[in-house]
């Protein structure tokens, strides 16, 4: 009879300290977005202003001649080309065969590195079976991988695909297993004290605690998606893509070209990496807390 008495009083204070938590972080949460909304002028002057310096800075070397003029174009006649070459739609095209062949490999790495880190953070025990291969491979630079992904799936566009996704594959179940070993213990005890089963503990707490730290993996898993693919498309026979667009510019000495695809894939990596961070603001509010 008293262990059932305590037990109810700490499941009782656990649950308050968990709503005190969700009440901290969503009041916080709440200040930080009253705040931005109130200074749109000022958070359209920080979003514009990575983008004016990185063309001041350009325009300076350009101009005070710090850098060979026949190896870097003025950044306004680079703007314009590119410019012309996104309306007429022959930038676009090589845009979007990159973007499908990124969306491809993080979609498969997606769907089998989510799960599989799961497992393995479990169990220490099974993790630490697999923890040399999946940080020997991790270690290893994906385009030294190359040769054996050109034996295995030849030249087409498969052999790319497959690279970039086992790339990002092995960020995604790193962070995914790390994740899971990271769970809050005390939010699991408070759970078991309420009576919960195993799968309703894994599907109602750790499942939960881990989406923070998996999308840090996907973020990551996504950019890295697209460096291998724009170093395939550069190296691996390609002929369409951003990758194969830059090489294909440097090798013709067209410099306006090239640093606009460079600027093109640039913005591609940015834009992915701000809607997985729009995706986790609004799904994952707890994160950190």
């Amino acid at each position: 009879m008293n262990i059932k008495i305590i037990k109810v009083k700490m499941s009782s204070k656990t649950e308050s300290a968990m709503r005190e938590d969700t009440l901290t972080s969503s009041k916080s949460l709440h200040v930080e977005d009253a705040l931005w909304r109130r200074i749109p002028r000022q958070r359209w002057f920080v979003l514009l202003t990575g983008p004016f310096l990185l063309i001041f800075v350009w325009w300076v070397a350009y101009y005070f001649a710090l850098v060979d003029e026949n190896l870097l174009p003025s950044p306004f006649a680079t703007l314009a080309d590119t410019s012309i070459n996104i309306v007429t739609g022959n930038m676009m095209a090589d845009f979007w065969y990159t973007l499908v062949r990124v969306f491809y490999a993080f979609i498969i790495a997606a769907i089998f590195g989510v799960p599989i880190g799961i497992v393995l953070g479990s169990s220490q025990r099974l993790y630490r079976s697999f923890e040399f291969i999946i940080d020997f491979f991790r270690s290893t630079p994906a385009t030294a991988m190359f040769p054996l992904f050109l034996l295995l799936f030849g030249l087409g566009d498969f052999s790319k695909i497959a690279v970039a996704s086992f790339a990002a594959f092995l960020v995604i179940v790193f962070n995914s297993a790390y994740g899971v070993m990271n769970t809050r213990q005390t939010r699991i005890l408070a759970a078991r004290s309420m009576g919960a089963s195993r799968f309703r503990i894994f599907v109602d707490v750790i499942f939960f605690e881990t989406l923070p730290q998996t999308f840090i993996g996907l973020r990551t898993a996504v950019s890295m998606a697209l460096v291998v693919i724009i170093v395939a498309e550069m190296f691996i026979g390609a002929q369409d893509g951003l990758g194969h667009r830059i090489i294909d510019a440097q090798i013709s000495y067209n410099l306006t070209d090239m640093y606009g695809s460079i600027l093109v894939t640039g913005a591609m990596g940015y834009g992915l990496n701000v809607f997985f961070l729009v995706i986790e603001r609004n799904l994952i509010h707890w994160s950190g807390k």
